[in-house]
């Protein structure tokens, strides 16, 4: 895909940082309330990230059009519970859209994850390990059926070892937590050693139908022109949960499972 060029992000990062400005005038609760110490809202964040991009040379992972499909949701919802899989040149943005709520990411590259914080100590970041690699995607997704623990009737996260694709083993703050918006756009998932984005995906959907507070869960999904990222999105976060496409980028929204089951009193056995 063709980058945007550094005048444009610059000149969309300014666009950004005003459109920040009269976001953070007012709060929106339509989203669930942080229920745990978030990031109190400052004018300083918002000018750093303004002065950030407006003279960084470097250009954000995503292009201002797939910016813009998560902004607009980030708009309405914020400020809510945001987790973002992945630490990049956009942190910073992604951490100031979502001002006065909370913002945790999720970064695998240890090394990367240690240079983001030096530059950006004041994000809420967490390094984390996953259990699979992305040679083992056609084995998972054939196999993830015979696993009775990835069942999603039975289906859980924190500790679930005998499902491969459950993220078993993250920041205590990600289970304490529903998440309003979540954003996927890592782990690597560009070379066979690589863990590749399938628990990502998976562990997005159930936390999504297990959700109790109200609303939906918006779910970005980066990448899909590949195709491990178009067949686990295809498999647990399903078609007809898809509200927008735009690039690389997919936009699902997910509601719980809890509301299907008081709407239709029928508990369905398939993610999709």
């Amino acid at each position: 895909m063709n980058r945007p060029s550094v005048a444009t992000a610059t000149i969309a990062a300014a666009v950004f940082a005003g459109s920040i400005l009269l976001v953070s005038s007012f709060f929106r609760f339509s989203c669930t309330q942080p229920s745990f110490s978030s990031q109190t809202f400052s004018h300083t964040d918002v000018m750093t990230a303004l002065v950030h991009y407006v003279t960084s040379k470097e250009v954000p992972q995503q292009s201002h059009e797939e910016i813009s499909e998560s902004f607009s949701v980030l708009l309405k919802r914020a400020p809510c519970n945001f987790l973002v899989f992945g630490l990049r040149r956009d942190s910073l943005m992604w951490h100031t859209l979502n001002t006065g709520g909370t913002t945790v990411f999720l970064e695998e590259d240890s090394k990367w994850y240690k240079t983001v914080l030096k530059e950006s100590p004041f994000l809420k970041a967490h390094h984390v390990e996953y259990r699979t690699k992305l040679s083992q995607a056609d084995d998972l997704i054939q196999g993830w059926k015979l696993e009775k623990p990835c069942a999603p009737e039975n289906a859980y996260l924190r500790g679930n070892q005998r499902c491969r694709l459950a993220l078993d083993n993250l920041p205590n703050v990600v289970y304490e937590n529903e998440w309003d918006v979540i954003m996927i756009d890592a782990p690597k998932g560009y070379f066979a050693a690589a863990p590749g984005r399938m628990a990502a995906i998976y562990s997005a959907a159930v936390m999504a139908r297990s959700r109790k507070g109200k609303g939906d869960t918006d779910i970005f999904l980066h990448d899909v022109d590949r195709k491990v990222e178009k067949t686990f999105a295809n498999e647990f976060l399903c078609e007809k949960n898809r509200v927008g496409a735009v690039g690389r980028l997919w936009h699902f929204r997910i509601p719980p499972v809890s509301r299907r089951w008081n709407e239709t009193g029928d508990l369905s056995k398939k993610f999709c």
